[in-house]
């Protein structure tokens, strides 16, 4: 292959192994290319591992897209890979706008973006489709003689663990509701927590799925985690990707006590430690460019490494700032 697969990573922040399998999965296939990212930061981590970058505006800003049109026409981007929640919806409603210009934008539809970002949406459509999922309420919902504790608040439309906390009683319930903006409320789910990373191809079929128990968790992200092989969290997790109809990479949040499971968030991006999925056998890289170039990619699920651990660290980069203020 004489023509050049570039690949482009919007919102870069700190996914530097999002860049790095990207970058892996062209030498593994043999295909010439760059990993070309985007960020409003400048100071962005992701951006020094990157082939070359481009600041851009925020995902609420009018010129989003249409800069980014123009970097990919530019760049002669192949593929593209969103990371936040944020933009999710803005890409599934303008990815023909990419197509059109050669650009396979590694998206679901712009409803899967809105259920998923929206967790009462979310909690809806596993209540409709009888998928387990975690008790939530709106806070013009609750009846504050009825309601048990623990509980769990969290914003409505948030991502990470911002704003997120464990509710212990009344007191806690009435400020938090207050004080965090738009909030939902779920019963507290206790046991075994687990993100699993599912993979879909652009056809909508599953490709792959692996669980991951989440062992220690720092701001939102799992530091220290294992794979598990668990045949009703594999085959659950599959059910629901289907019904959704999802695209490209997903990750589902879950609670797990014993044969009981329940879901509390699904996300259609990459997760957080995808590191370790693809270090176990379940290559999404690789799988994601060799579709993107029209080669079969057959389903490989539970063709992973299992019990296999992640232990993270922290990494730093220096450099000299010429010139600049402290």
């Amino acid at each position: 292959m004489n023509q050049e697969f570039n690949i482009f990573v919007t919102a870069t922040s700190r996914r530097v192994a999002m860049i790095r399998g990207f970058k892996k999965a062209l030498g593994n296939l043999g295909v010439p290319g760059k990993v070309i990212a985007s960020d409003t930061d400048k100071m962005s981590t992701g951006l020094r591992f990157c082939d070359k970058f481009h600041i851009v505006p925020l995902s609420s800003s009018s010129d989003y897209i249409p800069q980014l049109l123009e970097i990919c026409e530019k760049e002669k981007i192949k593929l593209l890979a969103p990371t936040i929640d944020e933009e999710l919806e803005i890409f599934g409603q303008r990815k023909k706008e990419f197509e059109a210009i050669g650009v396979t934008v590694l998206v679901s539809d712009k409803e899967v973006g809105k259920v998923c970002r929206d967790k009462y949406l979310t909690y809806k459509f596993f209540k409709k489709h009888g998928f387990p999922f975690a008790e939530t309420l709106l806070p013009s919902q609750i009846d504050y003689g009825a309601v048990k504790y623990p509980l769990f608040i969290k914003p409505r439309l948030g991502r990470g663990s911002v704003g997120a906390r464990p509710i212990k009683n009344e007191k806690e319930l009435r400020f938090f509701t207050d004080y965090v903006d738009d909030p939902i409320i779920q019963r507290f789910l206790a046991g075994d927590e687990y993100t699993v990373d599912v993979l879909a191809g652009m056809d909508g079929k599953i490709l792959s799925v692996v669980p991951r128990e989440r062992l220690v968790i720092r701001a939102g992200v799992c530091d220290r985690g294992r794979t598990r092989k668990i045949p009703k969290l594999i085959d659950l997790s599959k059910s629901i990707c289907e019904k959704l109809g999802v695209l490209g990479p997903v990750n589902l949040q879950c609670m797990a006590q014993g044969e009981e499971i329940n879901f509390f968030e699904i996300n259609p991006r990459f997760s957080g430690a995808i590191q370790l999925t693809v270090a176990s056998g379940a290559d999404f890289f690789t799988m994601i460019v060799k579709e993107a170039l029209g080669q079969a990619v057959a389903p490989a699920i539970g063709e992973f490494k299992d019990n296999f651990m992640m232990l993270s660290y922290e990494e730093s980069i220096f450099e000299s700032m010429n010139g600049a203020k402290s």
